[in-house]
């Protein structure tokens, strides 16, 4: 079995520069995630947790330190080769779903597979129909985006990114939308759905109840990762590395 990390992050660091000089936003962050594990990021609005989400899944570019997605080394890769690498091995959820409006959600879940290629449209959308039916939108299959409450366009947005049998599912905010009730019912299809994939979920939150299901707790502040004592289990040193799991 390998055992080698999913993601694993050395000294990373993101700058940007603007009208008055340079900013960090991101500083020294190390982390290592083990397949099937779960990570929560968290900290306040501002701290950088987002743009290390982004990092990790390839969509930007650090200044310094180096960044491994799935045994691949991310620093210096051009997009393209990091957009052949997130699709169909990688899945996203967003605090806005980023559904395609002109889309039905059928053809909304349907759509990686087409983009990933070798499958026929009947068969993509035979996955497709079969995933919404088990996150309970069977009898939604045809209905748009704007006929959808939130709580079912982001049910759909969890089908999408699991129709791929990702290995790594990297979800922003992902209940930032919705109401409690709703927010908890979509958290436990999430982890539902995770474990039936057995892939790794990597999540920013600022749910603490949400953080506290995961494995484990990373919080940012600064652009820096420091210390706390939220975890799934207990108190524990946030700058420990994620244990092995399962």
């Amino acid at each position: 079995m390998n055992s080698d990390p999913v993601i694993e992050v050395r000294g990373l660091s993101k700058r940007v520069t603007d009208a008055t000089g340079e900013l960090t936003i991101l500083d020294g962050i190390d982390l290592s995630v083990p397949a099937g594990g779960s990570v929560a990021i968290v900290g306040a609005s501002g701290s950088g947790k987002s743009t290390l989400l982004g990092l990790l899944a390839g969509l930007d570019s650090a200044s310094a330190g180096s960044v491994r997605l799935l045994g691949h080394e991310l620093t210096g890769m051009a997009e393209d080769r990091r957009a052949a690498l997130r699709n169909g091995a990688v899945g996203f959820v967003f605090q806005s779903f980023q559904l395609m409006p002109h889309l039905s959600a059928l053809e909304n879940v349907a759509l990686p597979l087409e983009l990933q290629g070798g499958l026929s449209t009947r068969e993509a959308f035979t996955r497709a129909r079969a995933l919404l039916e088990r996150v309970g939108l069977g009898q939604r299959t045809g209905h748009y985006p704007k006929l959808l409450s939130g709580g079912e366009q982001q049910r759909v947005a969890l089908a999408r990114a699991f129709v791929t049998h990702p290995s790594v599912l990297f979800a922003d905010e992902p209940t930032g939308s919705l109401d409690a009730a709703t927010g908890h019912a979509v958290i436990d299809l999430m982890f539902e759905l995770n474990r039936a994939n057995g892939a790794t979920l990597v999540l920013v939150t600022h749910d603490i109840d949400l953080a506290r299901r995961c494995d484990t707790v990373v919080t940012i502040e600064a652009g820096r990762r420091v210390p706390n004592a939220l975890h799934a289990d207990g108190p524990e040193d946030a700058n420990d590395h994620i244990e092995a799991a399962r």
